[in-house]
């Protein structure tokens, strides 16, 4: 990704010498394990880790992978290099390409997974905050996009912590499903290397051994982790169309804070535009990208093929990337949003008490009125409200058949704001959990 939607702290893991430095772990460790099996000499296991401090260098491994067309045995030369190279002889003994790429590729997804499960939580403290702070915040609930019935801005944070809340649990499963790592040679039967070298290369790298591979690690795997990528970064776009719905001038319940020097146009000086939410809708889609290539991934052939390598090469990194950007921007833009209580209500009341109307609609039935009658005496009146911004309630008590149903005071009772807030409370509670 460039620069402008990366953050330091998960563009490390996908520098190349964050890669060779795993590489090295995985050869260093598995050497480790064939010497305590006596299949190489101790020495040599132990003349590798004088690399330990090496700070492998990746333009020295180019040069050596353009003359070789193999990366990791461009890697395997640059460390006889640094080791010996009758030391390094048995390095990588048993072993297959694979079992360094797919191992390492884990290894880096699982650290990508710890850095955007804090980001998520970084979003659910902002989205709680705000929920709480905006409990009782009447705000009209549309369907639509248009008016339907009251609701408050609390509840709207609150489902939105909801739905996060959901993406942590998905990805804490996805981090699980990918961390896996495979030592098990060619076409993945353990023939020339034992099963105890993974179990100890794994357990050394915080994973667990692959069940069964092939040459490679399954790749379901992997798809079910881009595709809980890819809904985390739907549930951001979520969020994002809701704040700019709510910045839109004619609306304005919300906005992205604006700083002190911010320019919204360079032409309209008077602009202030939702860019960080419009912003956040596009990387969502660049996230998604990446999701149906990790599902196509999943179809190799035989044992192996590595029609899955350069697509993995592209979206680890880019997946991951620019949805810890993204995550961050919008813990950012839900903290810091400003919210318009009274916009809300005047909102509300465009066209006055209509969002009233299933309760009388409710109520007429119960008076004896037939479901179609109520319906037809609700209707005529809300669309007069309608084309003429009349108030509904002046409207309801001035037609004889529905003050005849309900009585004055019976229509009156229907426009009391607290029954639509009267159960925020056990929502509240079943998503907080206080």
């Amino acid at each position: 990704m460039i620069p402008r939607y990366a953050r330091p702290e998960m563009t490390a893991i996908w520098e190349p010498a964050t890669k060779f430095r795993i590489w090295y772990e995985i050869e260093a460790h598995a050497c480790d394990a064939q010497a305590k099996l006596g299949v190489i000499p101790q020495e040599n296991a132990d003349a590798v880790w004088k690399a330990k401090d090496v700070e492998f260098d990746v333009a020295r491994i180019d040069e050596i992978e353009a003359v070789t067309k193999h990366d990791v045995i461009a890697f395997l030369t640059h460390l006889a290099e640094h080791v010996g190279s009758d030391e390094a002889r048995v390095v990588h003994q048993g072993m297959t390409s694979s079992d360094v790429l797919d191992t390492c590729l884990n290894v880096q997804l699982v650290h990508a997974a710890d850095i955007l499960l804090e980001g998520v939580d970084k979003v659910l403290a902002a989205l709680k905050k705000r929920a709480l702070e905006h409990k009782m915040t009447v705000r009209v609930g549309r369907s639509h996009g248009i008016h339907a019935e009251p609701t408050t801005m609390g509840l709207t944070f609150a489902r939105f912590y909801a739905e996060m809340d959901r993406n942590k649990n998905r990805l804490e499963k996805a981090k699980w499903e990918i961390a896996t790592g495979a030592i098990s040679g060619a076409v993945g039967t353990f023939a020339n290397i034992d099963p105890a070298v993974e179990e100890h290369v794994c357990e050394k790298l915080g994973l667990r051994a692959e069940p069964i591979s092939t040459q490679v690690i399954p790749r379901d795997r992997h798809a079910m982790f881009f595709a809980t990528l890819g809904v985390i970064a739907s549930s951001i776009e979520n969020i994002a169309i809701e704040i700019r719905h709510m910045q839109r001038t004619e609306v304005l319940e919300g906005a992205e804070f604006f700083s002190m020097g911010q320019k919204g146009s360079s032409a309209m000086p008077h602009k202030k535009n939702p860019v960080l939410t419009e912003n956040l809708t596009g990387l969502a889609r660049l996230v998604r990208m990446t999701v149906i290539p990790a599902m196509e991934n999943v179809a190799l052939w035989h044992e192996r093929d590595i029609s899955h390598s350069s697509v993995e090469r592209g979206i680890g990194p880019d997946a991951t990337i620019t949805l810890d950007f993204a995550l961050n921007r919008l813990a950012g833009v839900v903290d810091k949003m400003i919210i318009y209580p009274q916009n809300m209500l005047d909102n509300m009341n465009k066209f006055p008490g209509l969002v009233m109307s299933q309760r009388v609609l409710l109520a007429l039935p119960q008076a004896g009125v037939s479901r179609e009658d109520a319906y037809s005496m609700v209707q005529r009146n809300a669309l007069k409200v309608w084309e003429e911004r009349l108030d509904f309630r002046e409207l309801l008590l001035a037609d004889e058949e529905v003050v005849a149903a309900l009585g004055v005071d019976g229509i009156n009772e229907k426009f009391d704001m607290g029954y639509h807030t009267k159960h925020v409370d056990t929502i509240f509670k079943r998503v907080f959990g206080e």
